[in-house]
């Protein structure tokens, strides 16, 4: 083993790359016998060469004020085909059942009526939205991306964390690290056969075209955006280009007798979809928030109209609360009639009868997240919390049960980390992303696996410091999965100048950039 393993111990979870100290699993045997022949301080050397080429592109993210370049692990994550099929029906499943539990939710209700979900869990919601009641999307899609967080528990398998049916976020970072990973190690893709990831652009475009309103002949797709202060801007931008469509902020866009127009240098055309990137409260200023001046006034109602279609919906909100996530496993049961293909994490609801008692009596041993939460907010990990934490919490939950869900604690899964010149067990996860036609819901091989790159720390989002790894998708072959040992590339694409119909691409400038 070269010497960058020779202090490496494993954690008290399921490592992904050994199965005991100093058995490796037989999908890294290639991956670490490269890196074998490679010395600690070149690998160092390499990692802070991949950082500096990371800012120069653009690729960063925003942490504690400041931007600093996309924090990539060198150690890619592997997935066999077996393991990959699993997530990928499990991922599909979630989808199709929170479609039909959105469309049920603003239409007939027929869940609520039949006891299968509370009608306060709907009514109670702040992302329920009356204006997007009724409103039939073409092909019946209301999510057209989706990001499903999965976890790998003690016994090595898979738990649905949550689901992000809003505006998820992180495709660019996968297609990112495999660039930087196909100039590191380009001989180890043609020996592993790893899935490749440059088909999401052509597959998002496919889905998001056949969501335009009937009768369309030519749609024309928009990507909109807050502006190059959003901390996802690269994310952005870098999605307009590999689509090869206009990337556009709210002032670009202008809405006359409930359609949608673009200004241009050859005068206004038609918008029929709008990939839209910002929150549904800044979205339309005459609508939600009368004080946003990052949307475009009028743009609900050109879609209430059924002239232009929001990617992803309005409203959607209401089937990521993670207080609904405790219901998808019935609601899967209910609309599909299927069991889950991946379970849940053993939650708590405090707003029931007889829960919010047991997640007070225990909460030192759950972990408590505010349902609405994101990036890894406002999450108090009970058996890493302080006495004054966990008693602020306890009094949050008493105060308001219906704001928070609490889980056991499950130990990620952990992955070898580069740490200054050495390799030390990190905990992962895995968000993969899905994205749905109307009639199939495709899921992008690999998915971005996020690492918590503090020792022992659970929360993996970049927002409070993370990193990621490339997650490599075999296309054959599945892994030994023995019982756990506990201890104590995508080519460049030119920027276009002009759109589909000739007209010059003024508003892209800023994906040029990048």
């Amino acid at each position: 083993m070269a010497d960058i393993f020779d202090a490496y111990a494993l954690a008290d979870a399921w490592d992904e790359t050994f199965v005991r100290p100093g058995e490796v699993r037989t999908a890294y045997e290639p991956v670490l016998a490269a890196l074998q022949s490679i010395a600690p301080s070149e690998l160092r050397f390499r990692a802070d060469q991949m950082a500096r080429a990371f800012t120069d592109r653009g690729v960063t993210y925003a942490f504690a004020g400041e931007e600093r370049p996309w924090p990539l692990d060198l150690v890619p994550r592997i997935l066999d085909a077996l393991e990959w099929d699993l997530i990928q029906r499990g991922a599909g499943q979630r989808v199709r059942a929170l479609e039909a539990y959105l469309a049920d939710a603003y239409g007939p209700c027929r869940a609520f009526e039949d006891g299968v979900v509370p009608w306060r869990l709907l009514l109670n919601s702040p992302h329920f939205h009356r204006v997007a009641h009724g409103i039939e999307p073409p092909g019946g899609v209301r999510i057209h991306v989706a990001g499903i967080d999965l976890v790998r528990d003690e016994a090595g398998d898979f738990r649905v964390l949550e689901d992000n049916v809003r505006v998820p976020s992180g495709v660019s970072y996968v297609i990112e690290n495999r660039r930087a990973m196909t100039r590191i190690f380009p001989s180890l893709f043609a020996e592993q056969h790893v899935l490749p990831v440059d088909g999401y652009g052509h597959r998002l475009l496919a889905a998001l075209r056949a969501a335009a309103p009937d009768g369309t002949a030519d749609p024309r797709v928009v990507v909109l955006t807050p502006g190059p202060n959003n901390a996802a801007y690269f994310e952005h931008a870098l999605l307009a280009r590999l689509m090869g469509v206009q990337l556009v902020e709210g002032h670009d866009l202008l809405c006359r007798n409930n359609r949608v127009w673009m200004r241009t240098t050859r005068g206004e055309v038609p918008v029929h979809v709008v990939y839209r990137r910002l929150d549904d409260d800044f979205l339309d200023p005459l609508h939600f928030r009368p004080d946003s001046v990052i949307g475009c006034p009028g743009i609900m109602s050109a879609a209430m109209a059924g002239n232009v279609t929001l990617a992803n919906a309005v409203g959607n909100g209401i089937a990521d609360d993670k207080l609904l996530y405790t219901y998808v496993p019935d609601l899967i049961r209910y609309y599909l009639s299927e069991e889950p293909v991946l379970p849940n994490v053993e939650s708590y609801r405090p707003d029931e009868p007889g829960q919010l008692e047991a997640v007070l009596d225990q909460i030192e041993q759950l972990v408590v997240k505010p349902v609405d939460g994101a990036g890894g907010q406002g999450i108090v990990i009970g058996p890493k919390a302080d006495s004054d934490t966990l008693e602020r919490t306890r009094k949050a939950v008493i105060a308001d049960p219906r704001g928070f869900i609490a889980q056991r604690p499950v130990a990620l899964s952990t992955s070898p980390t580069l740490v200054g010149e050495g390799m030390a067990p990190r905990h992962i996860d895995l968000r993969p992303f899905a994205v749905h036609d109307g009639n199939d819901v495709w899921v992008l091989p690999g998915g971005l696996t996020r690492v918590a790159l503090q020792e022992g720390n659970l929360i993996v989002n970049s927002s409070q410091g993370g990193g990621s790894k490339d997650t490599w998708v075999l296309a054959e072959g599945p892994a030994e999965r023995p019982a756990p040992v506990r201890s104590g590339d995508l080519p460049e694409v030119a920027p276009r100048q002009l759109g589909p119909d000739g007209t010059p691409m003024l508003v892209q400038e800023g994906a040029q950039q990048q």
